[in-house]
């Protein structure tokens, strides 16, 4: 069964991130809050791409689900003072 630590351990394996946050407990159905300079200038569907690179067959065969919200440095900045 695959964990939200081996998922985010993936994820910082393959894109420089300044914060990842990934919760499930029941190993198929996860969250993530990722956090990129990466993610730059792209589309928040060119930004997910690029997580599901990082995963790549997991996301295949082991993870069902994957629900992320994908931020820039300045966005998260803007996420944290608005209190979410």
């Amino acid at each position: 069964m695959i964990t939200s630590d081996h998922i985010k351990q993936c994820i910082a394996a393959s894109l420089p991130c300044e914060w990842i946050q990934v919760e499930g407990e029941d190993g198929r159905h996860f969250s993530a809050v990722i956090v990129s300079e990466q993610f730059r200038g792209k589309s928040m569907v060119q930004q997910h791409q690029l997580v599901y690179r990082a995963l790549q067959d997991k996301m295949k065969q082991e993870v069902h689900a994957l629900s992320m919200k994908t931020l820039t440095p300045e966005q998260w900045e803007e996420y944290k003072q608005a209190g979410q």
